[in-house]
């Protein structure tokens, strides 16, 4: 078997570290498996992994990752600060909250999850400023080597670069074929932001496109591989979510092939703006 430890591409970020371009998400209801959990890390080799607050499942990663007995220097863990905790003294005890629970000193990625701060009479703006000057100093202090935000729009992230000193190290957002902000994706690649995917097969709803289905049987590969090759080939850092380990191993085998251009653009011509997760166009 081929793990994709040894294969798997790294993207650098403008800070200088690398993050793996695969990885595998979490998510809660029922999105998390302490079984497939080891199993990715032991058999396939991810060495990437993403989970936040929000998820509920940070103590289980902990315990999965100890039992593993991967290295903490050789794993890439990403967590996120739900809004509920935003503002700059909950932001700082939420992040090393997080640290706690998953048994860490510190994170790779700590990600502001939505642009929403839900805080009655104040602006979003204000908020997640107040918010992002507190991971600015946990990323000063070491407690974060890197700093980011999701489902963030260009809107959001030129307010963020307005008002504040260190520009986010990655934008994680919804993207697969029928999810393609290709404005989001230049804003971020002009300012030195790295675009990170999550909802590679649009929740299944692209497995069973005739144009997906078609180039898997063109590759002799799986539709989730054509979805995710894709999207790596792109450039895109992307997290596909599984609990079962059949899938996670097919998930992580998109290194041994490449998509043609034409089969490229056709791909990059399924979108249609359908979200299948949330949809922040409504945040101001």
């Amino acid at each position: 078997m081929n793990s994709i430890v040894t294969t798997c591409p790294k993207v650098s970020l403008s800070n200088g570290l690398q993050i793996p371009i695969l990885g595998l998400g979490t998510s809660h209801d029922g999105g998390y498996s302490h079984d497939a959990m080891l199993y990715a890390l032991r058999e396939c080799g991810v060495r990437h992994i993403d989970t936040a607050k929000r998820y509920g499942c940070e103590e289980q990663l902990s315990i999965a990752v100890q039992e593993s007995g991967v290295p903490r220097q050789d794993l890439w863990l990403t967590t996120k600060l739900w809004p509920g905790e935003y503002g700059y003294t909950a932001s700082k005890k939420a992040c090393r909250d997080s640290c706690s629970r998953l048994g860490v000193e510190y994170l790779d990625l700590y990600l502001m999850h939505w642009p929403d701060a839900m805080v009655p009479g104040r602006s979003n703006r204000e908020v997640r400023v107040e918010t992002w000057r507190a991971l600015e100093e946990l990323y000063n202090e070491g407690v974060c080597r890197a700093i980011g935000v999701s489902n963030f729009l260009v809107s959001h992230l030129k307010e963020l670069k307005e008002d504040c000193s260190v520009v986010p190290h990655v934008n994680q957002v919804e993207y697969h074929p029928f999810q393609q902000p290709e404005e989001l994706v230049e804003y971020c690649r002009q300012e030195g932001i790295v675009f990170e995917g999550y909802c590679p097969l649009a929740k299944g709803q692209a497995l069973s496109h005739p144009t997906i289905l078609q180039l898997a049987h063109k590759y002799a590969r799986t539709p989730s591989q054509i979805c995710i090759r894709w999207s790596v080939q792109n450039g895109v850092v992307t997290i596909p979510k599984s609990t079962k380990n059949e899938r996670i191993l097919e998930n992580c085998q998109v290194f041994g092939f490449q998509l043609e251009g034409k089969d490229m653009e056709a791909l990059g011509k399924l979108h249609d703006g359908r979200h299948v997760s949330w949809d922040p166009t409504c945040v101001e």
